[in-house]
C-alpha cells in the first residue's frame, strides 16, 4: 500500500487506465473475430465494413498508446492478409 497521498492517487489513476487499455484490446480482438467470420461467410460488403472498423480501432488505440503501435501495425497486416486470402480464393 502506498504511504504517500499522491501515490494513492496514482494507483487509482493507473487502475482506470488499465481498464481503458483493456477495453481497446478487447474491442480489437472482437472486431478481428468478426472479420474472420465475415471472411468465412464470404460476404464482401460485410468483410469491407468489418475490416474498416478493425483498422480504425487499431489506429485510434495506437494513437492513444492503449495498444503498442507495432502491435497495431502487425494486427492490421494480419487482417489485410486475411482479406487478401479471401480475394485469392
Amino acid at each position: 500500500m502506498p504511504n504517500i497521498k499522491q501515490q494513492e492517487r496514482r494507483v487509482r489513476t493507473a487502475a482506470r487506465q488499465r481498464l481503458e487499455n483493456l477495453r481497446w484490446r478487447s474491442t480489437a480482438k472482437t472486431l478481428h473475430r468478426r472479420l474472420a467470420n465475415a471472411v468465412a461467410d464470404g460476404d464482401e460488403e460485410r468483410i469491407a465494413a468489418e475490416h474498416r472498423a478493425l483498422v480504425r480501432t487499431l489506429d485510434k488505440g495506437a494513437a492513444r498508446r492503449a495498444i503498442h503501435p507495432n502491435r497495431a501495425a502487425r494486427k492490421k497486416a494480419q487482417a489485410a492478409r486475411l482479406v487478401a486470402s479471401r480475394d485469392a480464393s
